[in-house]
């Protein structure tokens, strides 16, 4: 199990951007996290004293990248990642920070490359479901904007 300093070393999110708290446990294929901080005033994504259901696809981005830091070859240098794509979003409440309970975020890797990666993800609370959906996320996007090639090589 990893703590919120352990993750905050993973992952780009720091200070109260990191919204991640604890990984309960991870596979290469998948990895479960809590989190709290939906319930924290000073919650960086609340608006209007507000923390608004969409922000758990941030939460869940957080997860991914954390999975794949977990998962990267030890030796490597991290690589960047950038959520390009959300499909499938369902919406099961409006807010996140109404929750007393913890939540639980839970990430699959369902396909990937070495560009590119798709996961299906949720969010919960005390068993009930507050958003889900996939996301598709890009590595190293820049490295392949300077070099116009698609994520497989080929020229477009």
């Amino acid at each position: 199990m990893l703590d919120r300093p352990a993750i905050a070393a993973r992952i780009p999110h720091q200070a109260d951007m990191c919204l991640l708290d604890a990984v309960l446990d991870w596979t290469p294929d998948a990895i479960r996290c809590t989190s709290r901080s939906h319930r924290q005033p000073a919650n960086p994504l609340c608006s209007d004293n507000r923390l608004g259901i969409a922000a758990g696809i941030e939460y869940a981005a957080q997860a991914m990248a954390l999975h794949g830091s977990l998962s990267a070859d030890a030796v490597a240098p991290p690589r960047q990642g950038y959520l390009v794509s959300v499909r499938g979003a369902n919406f099961h409440t409006l807010r996140l920070d109404d929750r007393a309970d913890d939540l639980l975020i839970e990430a699959e890797r369902l396909s990937g490359d070495a560009n590119q990666v798709l996961y299906r993800f949720s969010v919960s609370a005390g068993g009930k479901p507050l958003v889900d959906g996939r996301a598709a996320v890009v590595l190293d996007a820049d490295v392949l904007e300077r070099n116009p090639r698609s994520t497989t090589g080929e020229r477009p």
